[in-house]
């Protein structure tokens, strides 16, 4: 029987590798559950693997928190020795966390086969901790499981091969489809006294939003203003919650405990917009047809700019309410990339179940080179 492992370490990655897991248990696959521990926080972590139906993780590793180097060397020393004991045919990592590219690391140095999902996603922002674990983790990986057209020109813009670039979709919308119903049967609007369409929904999360007093006060005093032509929700990230109470929340701007995946997927599908600093939610946003603002200067998503319901309007307190106040006047009509349809899981197996060889692993003679003492770009 074929063994996978499937890696999982924080909230971004419990809706993209519970589908996978799925699909290849489906087709007969033993797939061992690793959850790293970065996210420990109950408000990030068991309400989500309740809310998803994901079973219990076969093996805990308990990283926690700490600085990128301590979390990212924390999961490679205890990702090691289980490798070592487990000897599966492949290794499955999800999205751009530290936990990633720790697990990765290990699986390339160790042998067996490595898919990435998620792959060729790029911001070209190297002050982002994730933009770094995306390439690195591309660098390494046999399977670069790409979820749209761009994402897979970027890796060919890199010099990676053609039989490691694989268009699947994108695993978010599987499990957004999939719970979808269920979501819509959530009370929270009437809980927080919403009616649809009647309100925003805001998440800030990224340290270059919320670390800076600064930075924040000017969103916040953004958001104060957006607030007053349409009374906003957010959901505080347990990371954020102390900054804002430092900053102080405008009136209107109305603060709520973190929610579970359904009652989030609930808000944003009944929100008249979102605002976000989320990868994640640009995505989701776009599968529901709801119009979000970006409060960041990239996204690693652009698809959801040029196919989707997402406007980027970068974190200038001005820029930001002439963005919103021209989406609330005519909002972008809905419109949902190619291969979003609820499958990336199933052809994800399916790539993985053809078959294939740890030599496919690309080596730097195979790599177009992206100039000397330059990070690429």
């Amino acid at each position: 029987m074929t063994r996978i492992i499937c890696v999982a370490g924080a909230r971004p990655n419990y809706m993209k590798i519970k589908p996978v897991m799925d699909a290849l248990e489906r087709r007969g696959v033993e797939v061992v559950l690793v959850h790293t521990g970065q996210h420990y926080d109950p408000s990030m972590n068991d309400v989500f693997f309740r809310d998803l139906g994901i079973r219990t993780p076969d093996l805990y590793l308990g990283a926690g928190s700490g600085t990128h180097a301590q979390q990212t060397g924390r999961v490679m020393a205890a990702f090691e020795p289980l490798l070592d004991e487990l000897t599966p045919d492949a290794v499955v990592v999800v999205g751009d966390i530290n936990s990633t590219l720790a697990c990765a690391l290990v699986t390339a140095k160790a042998g067996p086969l490595l898919a990435h999902v998620e792959a060729g996603l790029r911001s070209r922002d190297w002050s982002m901790p994730e933009e770094v674990n995306r390439v690195a983790t591309d660098r390494v990986s046999d399977y670069l499981l790409a979820p749209s057209p761009d994402a897979a020109e970027n890796l060919r813009a890199e010099g990676y091969r053609e039989d490691q670039i694989h268009v699947v979709g994108n695993v978010m919308i599987d499990t957004l489809l999939a719970n979808l119903d269920r979501a819509r049967q959530s009370d929270v609007l009437d809980r927080y006294g919403l009616t649809r369409g009647g309100y925003g929904l805001v998440t800030l999360h990224r340290p270059a939003n919320v670390d800076d007093p600064a930075a924040l006060g000017g969103l916040l005093k953004a958001l104060g203003e957006i607030a007053e032509r349409c009374p906003l929700l957010l959901p505080v990230h347990p990371r954020a919650a102390e900054r804002l109470a430092d900053v102080g929340v405008p009136g209107g701007v109305r603060l709520v405990p973190a929610a579970g995946y359904l009652d989030f997927i609930a808000l944003q599908d009944s929100a008249r917009l979102v605002l976000t600093d989320s990868g994640g939610i640009q995505e989701e946003t776009t599968a529901l047809g709801v119009p979000c603002v970006t409060l960041r200067e990239n996204t690693e998503r652009p698809i959801t700019v040029e196919e989707g319901t997402n406007v980027l309007a970068g974190t200038d307190p001005e820029r930001i309410l002439a963005t919103v106040n021209r989406v609330l006047d005519d909002p972008p009509a809905p419109r949902c990339p190619a291969l979003w349809d609820g499958r990336a899981s199933d052809r994800i197996a399916e790539v993985l179940l053809a078959g294939g060889s740890a030599d496919t692993r690309p080596r730097p003679t195979d790599l177009v080179p992206t100039g000397a003492g330059t990070a690429p770009q």
